[in-house]
């Protein structure tokens, strides 16, 4: 396998794991459990929880959707650059309630998500003729 082809598949592996992660373990609670059942350290308010909530869900879909449909694959990198700077605010949010390891993660997380960017960006563009590895195997 060529290395392009190589760091697609990467890319898309780092994509799922976040947009899954996001989606179901971060942002599915805040917008389905009442906010007492949230472990949150520092209470937010229940309004802005579901805003964060819809962030991390748009998010995640927004990791996923434009290149497994050929749409505005551009997308792609813009969802990656948001989730960056949410994880940014959950790391400070983190450290202000004395958390490191929680903060730790949240960087992490980031991490992950600016390597999406960068590799959607510079290493392996997204386009509307590049499908998605399991896209392309079920052709």
């Amino acid at each position: 396998m060529e290395a392009s082809k190589k760091i697609n598949v990467a890319l898309w592996v780092v994509q799922w794991f976040l947009a899954l992660f996001l989606a179901l373990a971060s942002g599915a609670p805040k917008l389905f459990l009442p906010p007492e059942m949230l472990p949150m350290p520092i209470p937010l308010p229940h309004a802005f929880l579901l805003f964060i909530g819809v962030c991390e869900v748009l998010g995640a879909l927004g990791l996923i959707l434009p290149g497994l449909l050929h749409i505005r694959p551009g997308l792609t990198i813009v969802a990656a650059v948001g989730i960056v700077l949410l994880t940014l605010c959950a790391t400070v949010y983190q450290l202000m309630a004395n958390q490191p390891g929680s903060a730790v993660f949240a960087l992490a997380m980031g991490a992950l998500a600016a390597l999406v960017a960068y590799g959607r960006w510079r290493l392996a563009p997204l386009s509307a003729s590049s499908p998605a590895p399991a896209v392309e195997a079920a052709r």
